[in-house]
């Protein structure tokens, strides 16, 4: 063999051996997860669960810190500010992918995040207090029909899922609804138990509201009933045209090293087969929702197609 070839094999053969053992070591310090919504919710709680698990696998704390707003983007913007070595990661919603058609950035969703791995995803439903005049979906959208701009609903955020999801509803049966946007799923259910709003869209963080006999669930948005409101009639069983699921995943920044990023795709996607987690899911009619890095990467770039034409076909679109 040739010195130029013998030089070039020991070069790979140290680079190799380096990425191996970075791999082996990373991490050696605690590691930030950002997430979407705020404590309490049920982001917060099973989040913080998955976090536990994994951090039991990889020998070092993951910190779950709450950062709701805009729509939930505030975790994939920290991403591009923040050092791409593994020790910041984030919660990416839908509502990312969403981002550029709404609000002037000068950031890529799809080229400028790492995505680790997508881990589960909401079930959405409508509630309203179980005193409501409103007792099934009939009675809301007739009310809505008779009051234009009265029947007031809240949400988790401008932008999100559940008030788009809303919106398409509104805009499919000619109705004029009243949005009220809040934080997260605690603020919500609590302005809808003090009275402020007559119902709300949001992922089953209002289920314990509903088992306690204090809310009623008037619809719910997967392909199939939820095991937990088998009442609750679908969207598409009340004649809409309509499945709204939401997957979420955890990304990193931009050049994260690839043996970092699958140091953290196996040790999340161990701690997603784990008890504890599947116990937290199911809390809420949530279930594991694996996708690889790779898996997860094509996902973000054909959501983000999808939703350029939902929002274009709200009008919606600011830029």
């Amino acid at each position: 063999m040739q010195r130029r070839q013998l030089v070039q094999l020991a070069a790979a053969t140290l680079a190799a051996s380096a990425l191996s053992s970075r791999a082996q070591s990373f991490p050696v310090r605690p590691i930030r997860l950002v997430i979407a919504f705020p404590a309490g919710g049920p982001t917060d709680i099973t989040m913080r669960s998955l976090a536990d698990g994994a951090s039991r696998i990889l020998g070092q704390s993951v910190i779950v810190e709450n950062k709701p707003g805009a729509g939930g983007t505030l975790p994939a913007q920290t991403l591009q500010t923040s050092t791409a070595d593994g020790y910041t990661l984030a919660q990416i919603p839908l509502g990312v992918f969403r981002l550029p058609y709404t609000t002037k950035i000068n950031w890529d969703p799809i080229k400028d995040i790492s995505y680790v791995l997508n881990v589960t995803g909401y079930a959405f439903g409508l509630v309203v207090p179980i005193d409501s005049p409103l007792k099934t979906w009939t009675h809301y959208v007739g009310w809505a029909k008779a009051n234009p701009g009265k029947l007031t609903f809240g949400s988790t955020g401008t932008l999100t899922s559940p008030h788009l999801t809303m919106e398409l509803i509104a805009q499919k049966l000619g109705l004029q609804l009243l949005h009220v946007p809040y934080k997260g799923s605690a603020d919500l259910m609590t302005a809808l138990m003090g009275g402020h709003i007559m119902s709300a869209a949001d992922s089953t963080g209002f289920a314990t509201l509903v088992e306690s006999g204090k809310l009623r669930v008037l619809n719910t948005w997967g392909a199939q009933r939820l095991a937990k409101f088998p009442d609750a009639p679908t969207l598409m069983e009340l004649g809409l045209d309509l499945v709204q699921n939401s997957p979420f995943g955890i990304g990193a920044p931009k050049g994260t090293p690839p043996d970092v990023v699958k140091r953290l795709h196996d040790a999340f996607k161990q701690a997603m087969e784990q008890d504890s987690y599947k116990t937290a899911l199911a809390r809420y009619d949530m279930v594991p929702m694996y996708m690889s890095s790779a898996g997860y990467s094509k996902f973000a770039a054909e959501t983000f197609a999808r939703e350029k034409a939902l929002v274009e076909k709200l009008g919606l679109a600011k830029i």
